[in-house]
């Protein structure tokens, strides 16, 4: 039975014991359940050995590991999942984690052939998890750092987003591409604002900026820069003009961008006045 037992943890890889090193507090450890499913022992008896001999594993040789630490490893691996404990669907307690030199003195204490014989792949797997970890320092270094980035990027997208969302900066004319926005209400409000005197430049005009400037404070002038291809008629001038005087307009094709200026002091430029505001 026991040849069996040996021959079996001789058939064991680096990479199936690899796959059973996890990176806690900045070390590389195993479980007690783990160590304990390679040795062929309880889980509960491997740890009472090292109780029985605890000055012989300070912390950095085996720590108990905080309930936080415990679920961040289910929760990253899954591993954790399935029956920790060797046989037992629960555990009365928090694992515990051996770091390389606290697995080495426990095949000592344990004093056990297939303790040993597995503590030498275990080492060899350490030692190869080490030699990875040190050749590829930077690369991981630098992953690490990009996502400390990203978590940065991320709360400070949040918090600028959620701060363009106030309806008090939805007046200040702040949008994102592809937000829907009634732009007739943004010119309206430009509009609005005129006291003396509005200038409008656009080649392509139809009558519905009239209809926005009925929302103009009495005796603003308003004057229509555009070209012959837009869409306005003398008729809709002089009926404008009966009801809210005073526009003139002007035929030009000295402009190419859209702009509207009020009062000789505030200029906006816009894509197209009477569709969508940039």
């Amino acid at each position: 039975m026991e040849e069996n037992k040996l021959e079996i943890q001789n058939n064991l890889t680096n990479l199936d014991i690899k796959n059973l090193i996890y990176t806690i507090r900045g070390k590389q450890v195993m479980l007690d359940s783990d160590v304990a499913m390679l040795y062929h022992y309880e889980t509960k008896n491997v740890n009472k050995a090292v109780k029985r001999n605890i000055d012989r594993f300070p912390e950095d040789f085996c720590f108990q590991l905080t309930e936080m630490e415990f679920q961040n490893l289910r929760f990253q691996t899954g591993t954790l999942n399935r029956k920790v404990n060797n046989g037992d669907v629960t555990r009365k307690y928090l694992p515990y984690a051996f770091t390389e030199q606290g697995i080495s003195m426990l095949s000592g204490v344990l004093k056990n052939e297939i303790a040993v014989r597995v503590s030498i792949n275990i080492m060899r797997a350490f030692a190869e998890m080490r030699k990875f970890l040190i050749s590829n320092g930077q690369v991981f270094e630098r992953l690490t750092n990009i996502e400390y980035k990203l978590l940065e990027y991320d709360k400070k997208f949040d918090k600028v987003f959620n701060e363009l969302q106030l309806e008090d900066n939805i007046k200040q004319r702040i949008f994102f591409n592809g937000q829907i926005y009634d732009a007739y209400s943004l010119i309206i409000d430009i509009i609005k604002k005129a006291n003396t005197k509005i200038v409008i430049i656009d080649n392509y005009i139809d009558d519905s900026i009239l209809k926005m400037l009925t929302k103009k404070k009495n005796n603003v002038e308003v004057v229509i820069l555009t070209t012959d291809k837009s869409n306005i008629e003398d008729l809709d001038i002089k009926k404008f003009n009966e009801e809210y005087p005073i526009l003139k307009v002007t035929k030009t094709n000295k402009f190419h961008d859209r702009f509207i200026v009020i009062d000789n002091k505030e200029m906006y430029h816009c894509r197209c006045i009477s569709k969508r505001f940039r």
